[in-house]
């Protein structure tokens, strides 16, 4: 990819060792450098200025018995932390929480690729939390452990240990010559255009997938497949992997489902349909318009390496 990817921030360290050490976590939860962020219902508070509210060791223990506290990581030796803090009643989070509340992915283009990327993993954190309370295997209910990242069921019987699952998922701008097929879901009202996307399925390799779900939306069929990049998706739980995928049929049919329009677009098409509002391109902090902006950059002609 020509820059770097939304919420894919790796300079963070994320302080696995330290998961299990009880004196060094409870040291830290008390270090007057450590960072809180509460996370609302999934939604993190921001001041004005789109910085993320962090509450200070002290502020955060006033809250400590109110939601999961996990670790993030570190940056710079400063310990990062997130706080549910999802059981408070609006009026008991404007108290206790300064700032606004907002989705992440409303204010992700105002942050930094760090900050963006350790939000980031605190919101998939909370998502998964959320939806483990009781046991897969049982039903019984689960505790959190090792820093809040595992899930240990609190039936003696089984006392199985859960961690955090991504779901694998691919993403895919088809490219025909000098053509790219963009789509429209029929969930959605407005007419935003994008690439094509499915989870992949148990047994079936990356490029199998793109192949599939290519041909399941939009009936297209694809040959060559070429890897591009990858993007953590914690909306709610996904690592999104991007391809660009050659058509070996051109012939559009969707499926009327998941996709109710779909159209092959030139370079030249995207400008105009995009300065006419007849389409809009996918979000910025998503890999889909990555996907299509690296396209669309190419000089006219260039023979793409891999999809020949």
């Amino acid at each position: 990819m020509t820059t770097s990817m939304r919420y894919a921030d790796g300079e963070f360290d994320r302080a696995a060792e330290w998961r299990e050490d009880a004196d060094w976590l409870a040291a830290r939860l008390t270090a007057s450098t450590t960072k809180v962020y509460p996370i609302w219902r999934h939604r993190f508070s921001f001041e004005e200025n789109h910085a993320p509210v962090a509450l200070a060791p002290a502020a955060a223990g006033t809250l400590g018995e109110v939601g999961q506290a996990v670790l993030l990581g570190l940056i710079d030796d400063v310990a990062h932390f997130t706080l549910d803090v999802s059981e408070l009643s609006e009026d008991g989070l404007d108290r206790d929480v300064a700032g606004s509340t907002h989705d992440l992915r409303d204010v992700a283009m105002h942050l930094n690729d760090q900050m963006a990327a350790v939000l980031a993993f605190g919101r998939g954190m909370s998502v998964w939390h959320g939806d483990h309370q009781c046991c897969g295997r049982c039903g019984a209910d689960t505790r959190a452990e090792r820093a809040g990242h595992a899930r240990r069921c609190l039936n003696p019987d089984c006392g199985r240990l859960h961690f955090p699952r991504t779901d694998p998922a691919v993403i895919t701008l088809v490219i025909d010559g000098e053509r790219c097929l963009l789509a429209k879901r029929a969930t959605i009202n407005i007419p935003r255009f994008s690439t094509v996307a499915g989870f992949v399925e148990p047994g079936e390799t990356l490029e199998d997938a793109v192949r599939r779900e290519v041909a399941e939306e939009v009936g297209v069929k694809t040959g060559a497949v070429m890897y591009r990049a990858s993007q953590p998706w914690p909306f709610p739980s996904s690592l999104m992997m991007g391809f660009w995928a050659r058509a070996t049929e051109t012939l559009i049919k969707v499926d009327g489902e998941e996709i109710s329009e779909a159209a092959w677009f030139t370079r030249q098409d995207i400008v105009r349909a995009v300065a006419a509002d007849e389409i809009i391109l996918p979000p910025e902090d998503s890999i889909s318009r990555r996907l299509v902006e690296d396209w669309r950059n190419l000089p006219e002609g260039t023979l793409i390496e891999g999809l020949e």
